[in-house]
């Protein structure tokens, strides 16, 4: 099926996210164990075929499917539908973080998986099943992903969908199918508190080295403007955190959402202030023949706008009710 220019409900892209200090706690019953799952640096990054000039010029990489019509009530997918499959399987298995604050990390108290990315899951489990708060977590199976898996994850099979913090771009379209844009973040960079950088410029000219996790929009970023000898390219931006605290690296790169999380874990840390560096629009990644359940999860974003457990999310995990 083309893509088209999807319904998507406009307020889902939010403005440039501003810092994030807190670590929300959601109710909720019980988290499957999450699998914990390792790679090395280079499997996403070197896989991914890049955009042609048609390609870049031609489709909107923000234009995702049209939503179901009519969408399908909750508990009764339709027959030979993802959906379907998903609820034959009894889970729906997804690709998280399980170390990115507010979107999806362990709760170091409970050892539960939680987060804004992890809450919009467990509402489409919701949905496919039928099932309340009380028994949807008996529904998911999460898996912990570092960045460089979760296009690999996808292709394989292995998961149905991915919230990630995963940017929308058109080198990832030509592996995966997209949602529409459910978030929106910006590229930024972090730094030490007694750091005398104000821009990844005075970085450059002081040849700091610059952290960046493997399979990310921000590396891809770094790599355009930035000297590949001066690059730290590590697994996972909790490996950034590690670098800065022991002086392997003078700063990192992420989204402003992840970066957020790493300054609430270490007070020494601040993220440079003024313009980001990239627009970062997130969305649900799943299997590119899984074009159904693109369309579905599409159809429950429209739903989620309107009936305001978007916005209810939001407010839960990031503050404010959002909206852009």
């Amino acid at each position: 099926m083309t893509r088209g220019v999807v319904h998507r409900p406009t307020t889902v892209v939010l403005l440039a996210l501003m810092p994030l200090v807190g670590v929300a706690c959601a109710d909720g019953g019980r988290l499957t164990d999450p699998v914990e799952v390792t790679s090395p640096p280079s499997t996403e990054a070197a896989g991914i075929p890049e955009c042609t000039d048609a390609q870049a010029a031609a489709i909107d990489p923000l234009a995702s499917y049209d939503p179901l019509s009519p969408m399908p009530a909750d508990g009764q997918m339709p027959s030979g539908s993802p959906m379907a499959r998903i609820q034959d399987n009894r889970r729906l298995v997804v690709g998280v973080s399980g170390d990115t604050l507010q979107f999806g990390a362990r709760n170091a108290q409970t050892g539960r998986i939680e987060g804004f990315d992890v809450d919009l899951l467990r509402e489409i489990a919701k949905a496919i099943f039928d099932v309340g708060n009380d028994e949807v977590d008996n529904f998911i199976e999460f898996v912990i992903i570092p960045y460089s898996q979760r296009l690999p994850k996808l292709e394989a099979g292995e998961v149905d969908v991915v919230a990630h913090t995963m940017t929308i771009n058109c080198r990832r379209w030509n592996r995966i199918a997209f949602s529409a844009e459910y978030f929106r973040a910006g590229g930024a960079l972090l730094v030490k508190n007694d750091s005398a950088a104000t821009s990844l410029a005075d970085l450059g000219g002081a040849e700091a080295i610059v952290c960046a996790p493997a399979g990310s929009t921000n590396l891809d970023y770094l790599a355009t403007v930035y000297p590949a000898e001066l690059t730290l390219v590590v697994p996972d931006i909790t490996d950034c955190l590690i670098a800065l605290q022991d002086g392997t690296a003078d700063a990192a790169t992420g989204d402003n959402t992840v970066l957020a999380g790493l300054m609430a874990q270490d007070p020494n840390l601040r993220m440079l202030e003024g313009d980001l560096l990239t627009q970062e629009p997130y969305g649900f990644g799943f299997n590119a023949a899984d074009v159904d359940l693109a369309r579905y999860v599409n159809g429950l974003l429209e739903r989620w706008i309107d009936d305001g457990t978007w916005q209810e999310l939001h407010r839960r995990w990031l503050g404010g009710a959002g909206g852009g």
